[in-house]
């Protein structure tokens, strides 16, 4: 029998930072600019659906953003949040369970509806999750996810890379792997979920500098929680080679450096008798290559790609100051 894969991520340690977090959120900067986007974003991708989902369920959000944004929609009656620490449950006034990212206890069929926010990225088995959400909806009910994916802190990824290279001759992992589009529109369908879609909504935030941006990335409970992460604290002088290097290849001309967030959005359906059907192989009244011919723009058209996937926006609005 094959023994389970190593896990990624350390679960018990993001949700301690996760605590912390919310703990010190009071007193603190706002570090929950990419949540409140993301919210934001779900209400109006779903105020564009014409149907009463009922019963719903918000899967791992750190945070009550995404069961506000649930409560201004019309034709809600229940919310019930999962998240996976008592303080990020939050505020709200939202019926609560407690249940870790990797196991959200949902009842199979029991949601017209369920979301989640900024939190997949960070669970050890992702196909599972996926299925999980899928067996919790009713048929033709909605599921709808923002994770972080693509070229999420590349550029910090790149730098502190180099910097531990050139010193210390040798690299060890601070910042996550992330998901591609194609990769997420696969998940999809590997969960069995109907008509799946996969997008990217990407956010550039500015900040002074390298140390400003990794202070906001401890207050959203975000540091780097890899199993395979190294335990000795980061070097003095790599971490100052890393920042200069952040600078010199990551910066605007009035000197703030840029870092990415790439807001991953899936969505698919609990399959159902009713949704459209893809026609059978050999069943098309026209040859492709006949279309093709009769179009002049054809080519100049844009294509879908694997399961759904729709073109990146990669230009969403001005940069995020810090």
């Amino acid at each position: 029998m094959a023994s389970a894969p190593a896990p990624l991520f350390d679960r018990p340690l993001l949700n301690a930072r996760l605590d912390r977090a919310w703990a010190t959120a009071a007193s603190g900067a706002p570090a929950d600019f990419l949540l409140v986007r993301a919210a934001q974003e779900l209400g109006e991708r779903l105020g564009m659906v014409k149907r009463a989902f009922q019963a719903c369920a918000d899967v791992a959000t750190p945070g009550p953003h995404a069961a506000l944004a649930l409560a201004a929609l019309t034709g809600i009656e229940s919310i019930l949040r999962v998240a996976p620490t008592r303080a990020s449950l939050g505020e709200g006034g939202f019926a609560g369970a407690v249940a870790d990212g990797e196991d959200f206890a949902l009842a199979d069929g029991g949601y017209g509806l369920v979301v989640s926010l900024l939190a997949l990225h960070h669970v050890n088995d992702l196909p599972g999750a996926l299925i999980q959400m899928r067996r919790a909806l009713r048929p033709d009910g909605l599921m709808m996810a923002c994770l972080l994916g693509g070229d999420t802190l590349n550029e910090l990824r790149r730098s502190l890379i180099q910097a531990e290279g050139e010193i210390s001759h040798g690299a060890s992992p601070r910042v996550a792997p992330f998901a591609d589009l194609r990769a997420l529109g696969g998940l999809l369908q590997r969960a069995g979920f109907a008509l799946p879609v996969a997008d990217v909504d990407r956010v550039v935030a500015r900040y002074a500098d390298m140390g400003a941006l990794m202070r906001d990335l401890r207050a959203m409970g975000a540091a780097n929680a890899l199993c395979a992460r190294s335990r000795k604290p980061l070097r003095r002088d790599v971490l100052a080679r890393a920042g200069a290097l952040y600078a010199e290849r990551f910066s605007d001309p009035d000197g703030r450096i840029r870092a990415t967030f790439d807001l991953a959005w899936i969505s698919g359906w609990a399959p159902h008798g009713s949704q459209p059907k893809p026609l059978k192989p050999g069943s098309a009244a026209m040859r492709l290559a006949d279309a093709l011919t009769a179009s002049p723009t054809a080519n100049d058209a844009r294509t879908a790609g694997t399961a759904g996937e729709s073109a990146a926006s990669a230009a969403a609005g001005p940069p995020v100051e810090f």
